[in-house]
């Protein structure tokens, strides 16, 4: 089998509820993971595409987060509707979704407009 073009990485970490920082998902489940691997599928791109269940991306004021490899492209607050949009335009057209793409400035980084310190 051929190396994968891109790797789709979902966040699924669950915090304990009162916890400081949010959680992608409520269940560990979450939906999005399912409707990757269901839209790449349909797409006809399973062979060179693989979505992947994440742990904590630490990227948790973001989420639900989303990156795509090997850009390194994050998407942050990704709902079920906009996981069409995402394979579509970005792993069958090469081109990334920028309305959903999470700042540089957000990425690893203790301060950004979305985290409470």
């Amino acid at each position: 089998m051929a190396k994968f073009e891109h790797h789709v990485f979902v966040c699924t970490n669950v915090r304990e509820p009162g916890s400081a920082r949010p959680s992608c998902t409520s269940d560990g489940k979450g939906p999005l993971h399912t409707l990757f691997k269901d839209e790449i599928r349909d797409a006809g791109i399973k062979a060179t595409v693989r979505a992947n269940k994440a742990g904590c991306l630490d990227q948790c004021e973001h989420g639900p987060t989303v990156v795509v490899y090997p850009e390194a492209v994050w998407y942050g607050f990704v709902q079920p509707g906009d996981v069409v949009e995402i394979v579509r335009e970005h792993l069958v057209n090469g081109r990334p979704v920028e309305r959903l793409m999470l700042p540089d400035g957000c990425i690893n980084t203790a301060r950004c407009m979305h985290r409470q310190v």
